[in-house]
């Protein structure tokens, strides 16, 4: 194994964006560049071992700077909403940035979506590895600490893409960070997504309000289109007469995942046509099942539920949610999480 390096873009600041490729002895291949930590390509065979990109993205720098999306970026300081962009620490009022309506999304407008990572290329056998390093500043985007943050993207020959987040914090602080890549295994990413099958072990999801802010409650999926426990066409019940759906505007909840283990399996996505599967495992709580319903390209290469987010993660507004597990980083306590992409052909 090998990790080709080659220049993607200048960013206006003057640095140069690489994008990093890491290919495995079956020919399956995932690159990365520095700007937001984004996944711009994973290449995997179908059930014809014909070799195609199975993540929304573009193919100039420019479009990702401009991108509102979060195609493929890595996401933090705090994944998912943050109710009126505000929550308490030690008695203490943080005010982040509001950047939906009076809220805070995946760590406001300049989060680690739109920030540069130092990358470096770690190779051994049978593994390709990247470790992606940012200090996200005390104070930046509202949130208190130090936070040195380092990810690490790793391509095993089991066509295993794993993704390991650790920090540590001067300060105490909240912290939720995940992975925003939006996958079609079809490998058209004008087609959409509602024929994909998907399986989510959740016996629940996070009741919102109509801002998709969670009110503390957790609704059991059983008898509602929210049941994904066995796999079924994402697309079915879709267009249902039911609240949360309509809120929505789709599917766009967070998923309090069956924990039996320390890592469990997350979900399972299948493409019944190129007969590409995807396995989630993961250490985290929850998963954010969206389906891309406010998706738009700049140019058109994808629209409208042409991919589909499956964001391992802790739960939504946590830091106002004292019933929900705890988010809060320590000073000097070691975060340490881990989400693992397993692909293959499904037999079904």
């Amino acid at each position: 194994m090998s990790i080709k390096i080659s220049i993607f873009g200048i960013l206006p600041n003057g640095k140069i964006v690489n994008e990093y490729c890491l290919k495995n002895k079956n020919g399956m291949e995932v690159r990365v560049i520095n700007y937001g930590g984004i996944i711009t390509s994973i290449r995997v065979p179908d059930k014809d071992g014909i070799f195609e990109n199975v993540v929304l993205a573009y193919s100039c720098l420019d479009d990702y700077i401009q991108d509102n999306c979060y195609l493929g970026a890595l996401i933090g300081r705090y994944a998912n909403r943050i109710a009126n962009a505000s929550f308490s620490l030690d008695g203490k009022e943080f005010h982040l940035v509001k950047n939906l309506g009076e809220n805070n999304l995946h760590g406001g407008s300049n989060g680690f979506h739109k920030v540069f990572w130092e990358i470096e290329s770690l190779e051994q056998p049978g593994l390709d590895r990247l470790n992606l390093h940012y200090l996200n500043k005390d104070g930046e985007g509202g949130f208190p600490g130090n936070l040195d943050v380092n990810v690490q993207y790793s391509l095993t020959e089991q066509n295993e893409l794993i993704v390991e987040y650790s920090a540590i914090s001067d300060k105490k602080t909240v912290f939720n960070p995940t992975q925003h890549t939006y996958f079609n295994l079809s490998g058209n990413p004008t087609q959409q997504i509602c024929g994909h099958q998907l399986m989510v072990n959740a016996g629940g999801f996070l009741s919102t309000d109509e801002f998709l802010i969670p009110d503390g409650k957790i609704i059991p999926v059983e008898g509602s289109p929210m049941d994904f426990r066995q796999s079924k066409q994402i697309g079915m019940e879709i267009q249902s007469d039911y609240d949360p759906l309509k809120i929505g505007n789709g599917y766009d909840h967070c998923w309090v995942l069956d924990k039996d283990a320390e890592v469990t399996k997350a979900a399972e996505l299948i493409d019944p046509v190129s007969k590409r599967k995807l396995e989630i495992f993961t250490s985290e709580l929850g998963i954010q099942f969206y389906t891309g319903n406010y998706l738009k390209a700049y140019h058109g290469e994808f629209g409208y539920r042409c991919g589909v987010g499956l964001e391992t993660q802790h739960f939504p507004d946590s830091p106002n949610k004292t019933e929900f597990p705890s988010v809060i980083l320590d000073a000097g306590k070691i975060f340490y999480s881990a989400t693992t992409y397993c692909f293959s052909l499904s037999e079904k």
